[in-house]
C-alpha cells in the first residue's frame, strides 16, 4: 500500500517551498464511455509522467496520486490499484504507485474538493504543483482552478496530460494559461529546473 506518512526526518525549514507532482486519475480501468478515445493519449502522457515521477523520487520531492473513487464509497488506495491492474491496463502498470508516494482519493473532479489535499500540501511544504494525468478538460482543469485560487504556482505539461478530444484539451490548456497563469510547455521543451528557475525571475 502506498506510504501516506509525512517525512519527519526533515526540519520545517527544509520542507518549505517545494514542488509536488500530482498524478490525476491514472489508476484507472478505462472502462467508461469514451475510454477508447482517451487511452492512447493517456498512455503517451504516462511515459512523460513516468520520467517526471522518477526525477521527483530521486530528489525526494512529493509524488501525490489524486484519484477518483469511481463511485465506490468503500474504495481505498490498495483496492483501486488492484482493480486497475486486474484489467491489465498499461497506463496503471507503468504508473503503479510506490511505497513512498502519497495517495489521495477524490469524489469529484477537483483534487481539492472534499479531500485531504489542502491539508497535505502545506504539511509537505509544497508551494508549486506540476499537474499531470486525465482528463485535461475536466479533472486537470478543475484541479488547476482550485490550485490557482490557493496561490500555487502551476505547470501543466501539455505532453503529460490527455483528453478524449484534442481540441477540448487545447482549449483547457489555454484557459489554464490565460486565467490561472499556468505554464503549459511540454516536458520536451522545459525541464523541472528550468520551470523552477523561471518562477524566481
Amino acid at each position: 500500500m502506498p506510504e501516506t506518512s509525512l517525512d519527519s526526518s526533515k526540519t520545517p525549514a527544509e520542507l518549505r517551498d517545494r514542488p509536488a507532482l500530482l498524478i490525476l486519475d491514472m489508476v484507472n480501468c478505462f472502462d467508461f464511455e469514451g475510454a477508447d478515445d482517451l487511452q492512447p493519449s493517456a498512455f503517451a502522457a504516462a511515459r512523460n509522467i513516468h520520467r517526471l515521477r522518477a526525477e521527483f523520487r530521486d530528489r525526494q520531492w512529493p509524488v501525490i496520486y489524486v484519484n477518483d473513487n469511481f463511485g465506490d464509497w468503500h474504495s481505498e488506495a490498495t483496492s483501486l490499484v488492484a482493480r486497475a491492474l486486474e484489467n491489465q491496463n498499461p497506463v496503471t502498470e507503468m504508473l503503479t504507485p510506490g511505497r513512498t508516494d502519497y495517495f489521495v482519493i477524490k469524489p469529484q473532479f477537483s483534487g481539492f474538493y472534499a479531500t485531504n489535499l489542502p491539508v497535505l500540501l502545506p504539511q509537505l511544504g509544497v508551494s508549486k504543483l506540476i499537474l499531470t494525468g486525465i482528463a485535461t478538460d475536466i479533472c486537470v482543469l478543475f484541479t488547476a482552478a482550485d490550485a490557482h485560487m490557493r496561490e500555487y504556482d502551476l505547470w501543466v505539461p501539455a505532453d503529460a496530460v490527455a483528453a478524449e478530444d484534442e481540441d477540448r484539451g487545447r482549449w483547457a490548456l489555454q484557459i489554464m494559461v490565460q486565467s490561472m497563469g499556468a505554464q503549459t510547455s511540454a516536458t520536451s521543451e522545459l525541464t523541472v529546473d528550468g520551470w523552477l528557475a523561471s518562477l524566481k525571475c
